[in-house]
């Protein structure tokens, strides 16, 4: 062992700190083997007796070396542990995310009140009440909160935390509001200076809880109403409210509140970063990223795995796959989360071989791949028709790593047999799924029906799909695009028919552009932009140049059963070509374009218009739209245009 971690025949020095020498001792241990022989170092002294060095032990070992299950024997082998150790065990088993552990510690709660000898105290109701949170277990924890008053711990700051998270947690959010309204402290300005600094940071700290019991409950109306009603705000709070934005898909609100962060004068801190990032992605709000980058720099807040996996979807979901690459190979460190986030990017931007390299990287790196290298490697080769080699890696996870497969990796192998035209093979992997197919399996393979124009399967498909889904408009649409490929308009007008008589309206399509760092958002046939009548001239110019140009539009999906006029002229205001018009408006001649959609279709010919003269005119086709596609759902395109 070695020498510097413990001597256990050194006289200490009477003004030593026991608990700091303690400390000192425990960090210096590098290895569970160093861990073990200071362990048998306090038996032989008897120091284990001591519950303060029991009490150290057991958490060094559940928090430091990740052994809960040697912080479980130390503490089963004290003969009387006092409620420092009992509160110590249930830390350790409560705060896992294992939801055995969690059970573990309600069992071990009720033994220790069976027990008798040890009482809980304000420290031990916060484990129990966080178990009971993390494992949904609302009658226990309904049971907790009886003894939390029968101990006379129920006016305890820390403990209602607890409580109210608990109930937020476990989705009663009316008994979570009732104990939020009765505790919460009401306090304006002028009696802010009166309350101690203990109580403001409760009363920040319930409020934070509630506005994320909505956020989980997808209930962000209610949590924004909540935050807007905050006396006091932390850091806290506006990452809570910007995080639930982005989780549940409002990316525009995410991003507008971030800005308003810090015309507060409140900085953005390390969760706030990781926070934003995803809504800056799925945006393609590229300056506002490199921002963030810069800002993560300037303050010293650094860039982990986490930080720069966020980084690295940004840059490449914003079209910059080169500076994704940089950003990976700067990484300190590197694990399963940044690797897959690279490969990710790859196949993100149709960059097979590349993702393909960089995952046999990974494993040369002694790095095991995790799930989602595997949906990325599975989506690389499902965009570049590399059916043999998805074949393979799909077996290697599942025969070699020993991964179970999960519904988004069953997706990506439809995805690739379906466009690869092995429209049975893919349909027969979804039927013998081990576990339920949803409804975005189907939907792919419904997809690759309408590429190879198989109406018998198309029509399975669907049927299917409205079974599992009724409301929604996807499968209808999808059917709708199958027949209308086929000309078979009769069918067509029975879906629409089907689709108004169940008031099912199709999503709609919805386009962002960033210009200037101000970014846009437009619908189908918008006008409700300030510049719209400059917009309605572009987009008319534009549809005179291409035309003049050889471009013809591809109306076989156009849900109209009109002339080609008319369907050229619907597709003409369309979100993503009202987003290019105010692009070509709004800046300088081969200034590159960022648009990002919503839906998966994109209403331009692979050739699109980027050389203009000074008046803003179009003059020639140069340059290739690079599409990219995201593999969870709703699937998201981006369009890159600019000079080739």
């Amino acid at each position: 062992m070695n020498s510097t971690i413990y001597n256990p025949n050194r006289t200490l020095n009477s003004s030593a700190q026991p608990r700091l020498i303690l400390s000192k001792a425990l960090t210096s241990c590098k290895t569970p083997r160093d861990l073990k022989q200071l362990h048998a170092s306090f038996i032989k002294t008897g120091q284990i007796q001591d519950p303060l060095t029991a009490a150290e032990v057991i958490k060094f070992c559940a928090f430091s070396s990740r052994d809960i299950d040697y912080a479980r024997a130390i503490f089963c082998q004290m003969p009387e542990p006092n409620c420092f150790c009992w509160n110590t065990i249930l830390r350790v088993l409560a705060e896992t995310n294992d939801e055995h552990h969690q059970s573990e510690a309600l069992m071990l709660f009720s033994a220790m009140l069976c027990d008798g000898r040890v009482k809980p105290n304000r420290f031990t109701f916060p484990s129990v009440l966080k178990a009971c949170a993390r494992a949904s277990r609302l009658r226990e924890g309904k049971q907790i909160h009886g003894l939390i008053v029968k101990f006379g711990f129920h006016e305890d700051e820390f403990i209602i935390s607890s409580l109210v998270r608990m109930y937020v947690m476990c989705a009663v959010i009316e008994d979570a509001y009732s104990l939020f309204s009765k505790n919460v402290v009401d306090f304006d300005g002028s009696c802010q200076m009166e309350l101690d600094k203990r109580k403001q940071d409760g009363n920040v700290v319930l409020w934070n809880i509630m506005i994320d019991g909505q956020v989980r409950l997808g209930d962000i109306k209610s949590a924004k109403n909540l935050f807007d009603e905050m006396p006091q705000r932390s850091v806290v709070s506006w990452n809570v409210m910007i995080s639930g934005y982005a989780q549940n898909g409002h990316f525009i609100e995410a991003i507008n509140l971030f800005q308003e962060m810090q015309s507060s004068n409140i900085d953005p801190n390390y969760v706030t970063l990781v926070s934003v990032l995803p809504a800056i992605a799925r945006i393609g709000a590229l300056e506002l990223g490199k921002w963030i980058h810069l800002y993560a720099g300037k303050n010293k807040i650094e860039i982990d795995d986490v930080l720069g996996s966020a980084l690295v979807d940004m840059y490449s979901k914003c079209g910059s796959i080169e500076k994704a690459l940089q950003v990976f190979e700067t990484l300190p460190k590197r694990n399963a989360i940044t690797w897959s986030a690279i490969i990710g990017a790859f196949a993100m931007h149709g960059r097979a071989e590349d993702a393909i390299i960089h995952f046999h990287l990974l494993g040369k790196a002694g790095v095991t791949p995790n799930d989602v290298a595997y949906i990325g490697i599975l989506s690389a080769c499902s965009h570049a028709g590399l059916v043999e080699e998805g074949r393979s890696f799909f077996s290697h996870m599942v025969k070699v790593v020993g991964l179970q497969p999960k519904i988004e990796h069953y997706g990506c192998m439809v995805d690739l047999l379906g466009r690869a035209g092995h429209l049975e093979e893919a349909e027969e992997l979804i039927r013998n799924m081990p576990i339920e197919p949803d409804d975005v399996i189907w939907k792919a393979l419904l997809g690759a029906c309408k590429m190879h124009k198989n109406l018998k399967m198309g029509e399975r498909v669907a049927e299917t799909l409205m079974e599992l889904a009724p409301h929604d408009s996807g499968s209808y649409v999808a059917l709708s695009n199958l027949y209308a490929s086929l000309g078979n308009w009769e069918a067509v007008a029975r879906v629409r028919l089907k689709m108004k008589e169940m008031d099912i309206r199709k999503d709609p399509g919805c386009s962002w552009i960033e210009i200037h760092g101000i970014i846009h958002e437009f619908l189908a046939e918008d006008d409700s932009h300030s510049q719209a009548k400059e917009i309605q001239a572009m987009l008319g110019e534009m549809s005179m140049k291409l035309r003049l140009n050889g471009y013809r539009p591809n109306t076989l999906d156009v849900f109209l059963n009109t002339d080609e006029q008319e369907k050229a002229r619907a597709l003409q205001y369309h979100s993503e070509k009202i987003a290019v018009a105010f692009g070509l408006i709004s800046t300088a001649p081969k200034h590159p374009l960022k648009i990002v959609k919503n839906l998966q279709t994109f209403h331009f010919n692979k050739k699109v218009i980027t050389k203009r003269s000074l008046k803003g005119a179009v003059v020639e086709l140069e340059s290739e739209i690079l599409a990219f596609s995201y593999v969870s759902r709703p699937k998201m395109l981006k369009r890159i245009i600019g000079e080739a």
